[in-house]
């Protein structure tokens, strides 16, 4: 019992006495503090992993809407394509319609021109060949003669009409 009777026992009894006194508000305030502190990280934290949500959203969206660019780019390439193929088909078979046109044309002058020069022909040999029967009959032919040729293409006449 002398214990109780020392200075520092009471000085230690007044010091846990004002331990305990300070320590339940001092508690309480730590413990808000650090509950407040808490709150607001998990806060941030809610914060950043919303914020990361839609970052990927976007980016997903992002990666879609460049997928389907890079689609239609594609595809706009191929109809490109396409058209030009069938535009360059279309051209040579124009053309190669226009070069058979032409040489059936240049075909039917050559005929028509081997036609006149045919026909050419045949009148100059028709008037070469009256000229020289005229001729042979004017020098050769007697008056006599000429009436019984005559008579005769007369006699035939009939024959030759039916």
């Amino acid at each position: 019992m002398a214990a109780l009777q020392t200075p520092e026992f009471w000085v230690a009894v007044g010091f846990l006495l004002l331990m305990a006194l300070i320590a339940k508000p001092a508690w309480k305030a730590i413990t808000a503090s650090l509950d407040s502190r808490a709150d607001k990280i998990k806060t941030s934290l809610d914060d950043a992993a919303s914020l990361r949500e839609e970052v990927q959203s976007l980016l997903a969206d992002y990666q879609r809407r460049q997928r389907d660019a890079t689609r239609e780019v594609d595809e706009m390439l191929a109809n490109a394509q396409a058209e030009a193929e069938r535009t360059a088909t279309e051209a040579a078979e124009t053309l190669a319609d226009s070069l058979k046109r032409r040489e059936q044309l240049a075909i039917d002058k050559i005929a028509q021109a081997e036609a006149d020069a045919m026909q050419a022909v045949r009148n100059t040999a028709i008037d070469v060949a009256v000229t020289a029967t005229q001729r042979i009959l004017t020098e050769q032919l007697d008056d006599a003669a000429a009436a019984q040729l005559v008579d005769s293409a007369i006699a035939e006449l009939p024959n030759k009409l039916h």
